[in-house]
């Protein structure tokens, strides 16, 4: 193993790569001594005591794991393996750590990141919701994005499919704010995969934040810690749409815990998509119908300009019977039918026009209505 000096981070770097640590079992590891102490503590099996205190949880099997994993492990080489990926590190008893975190109950012990970590000072906004979002989610959470970004309010979220990247799409499609993203895996291990360009846009224009070190794989239980840190670095959070079960709701909770602003943007009551968030407003979170809601909740007078419905052109006779006939989620080709009496070959013509003004959605045979944020 090297010998060479090394900062405490890298010791902290090297903690935090053993089988099973995470947040919680790493905040203990850090009570047992100085960081580096604790890695040779570690190293030679000598913990085994120490873990014995009533008011921790930490298996015999994960100290022998943690012993044989270490003696595989050189700090010096995996400290400046970040280093040269580019990827900062800092502990929360650095000076110059995140206030919002720092302050926090359940503030991480480590922040890995990349891009600008100065560029977390200003106002955020979250932007959360379920990875199997509809069109009209989407729409709705691009839309959100890029107003709130032009407005100068970092959007904040985890990347993850859906709501998420919708939004950090948003965010990244006009000359606004930097976006900021938490991730629930190692810095270099890109997750969903589908999103590798997105994480590099985000990391270019903004910063890219994670608990975990180099190698780490997104895991379950990961991704319900790294929402707690969105809910921590958010002013307000916002859920687009979200099963009655899931992560979004999970960040809700976080944030109300932390006495954030959370508002929901309400959906049709025959949607999944929409049962959490429409559960959020009937349990007393504030609705957001649109950006201005938001910036009130921020404190701030929403501005008023032309939205994207209104410069689209107005649908008229049929196609406004046809449109009238459509929920807010995919519906198949024949509920148009059956709603308007059309046949189909009117039914198409009609929808195509719709959908070319920016009024609908066609896939494989079905459509979907689309929020403002899908004018053309």
């Amino acid at each position: 193993m090297a010998t060479e000096k090394l900062p405490d981070e890298a010791w902290v770097v090297a903690l935090s790569s053993l089988p099973g640590v995470g947040p919680s079992r790493l905040r203990w590891l850090l009570t047992q001594g100085e960081p580096e102490a604790v890695w040779r503590r570690v190293l030679s099996g000598s913990l085994a005591s120490a873990a014995q205190d009533e008011n921790v949880r930490i298996p015999t099997t994960f100290l022998e794991q943690w012993s044989i994993a270490a003696k595989s492990v050189d700090p010096a080489a995996y400290w400046n393996a970040h280093v040269e990926a580019g990827i900062g590190v800092m502990t929360r008893w650095s000076a110059s750590f995140p206030q919002e975190l720092a302050e926090d109950d359940d503030a991480p012990v480590v922040l890995f990141w990349l891009g600008d970590i100065d560029l977390l000072a200003g106002t955020r906004v979250a932007i959360v919701g379920t990875r199997r979002a509809t069109r009209y989610g989407i729409d709705v959470a691009n839309e959100f994005a890029r107003e709130l970004s032009l407005g100068g309010v970092s959007v904040v979220s985890g990347l993850a499919l859906g709501i998420d990247g919708a939004a950090h799409a948003g965010a990244l499609a006009v000359d606004g704010a930097p976006p900021i993203a938490v991730v629930g895996s190692g810095l270099d291990r890109v997750y969903p995969r589908a999103h590798r360009a997105l994480w590099r846009a985000v990391a270019e224009r903004g910063v890219v934040l994670s608990e975990y070190p180099l190698g780490a794989s997104a895991v379950a239980w990961q991704f319900p810690a790294r929402n707690r840190i969105i809910a921590a670095l958010s002013d307000v959070v916002v859920v687009v749409e979200s099963q009655s079960t899931g992560g979004a709701l999970g960040t809700a909770v976080e944030a109300a815990r932390r006495g954030r602003t959370v508002l929901a943007v309400p959906g049709p009551v025959t949607a999944p998509s929409s049962a959490g968030t429409n559960q959020l407003l009937f349990d007393g979170c504030g609705p957001a119908r649109d950006v201005g809601d938001v910036l009130l909740a921020l404190g701030r007078e929403p501005e008023r300009r032309r939205t994207a419905a209104e410069q689209r052109p107005r649908p008229i006779a049929t196609a406004k019977k046809v449109l009238d006939s459509l929920p807010w989620q995919a519906v198949p080709v024949e509920h148009v039918l059956a709603s308007t009496g059309l046949s189909l070959g009117e039914a198409m013509l009609v929808l195509e026009q719709l959908e070319i003004d920016g009024w609908v959605s066609q896939r494989a045979g079905w459509i979907e209505r689309i929020g403002r944020g899908g004018a053309r």
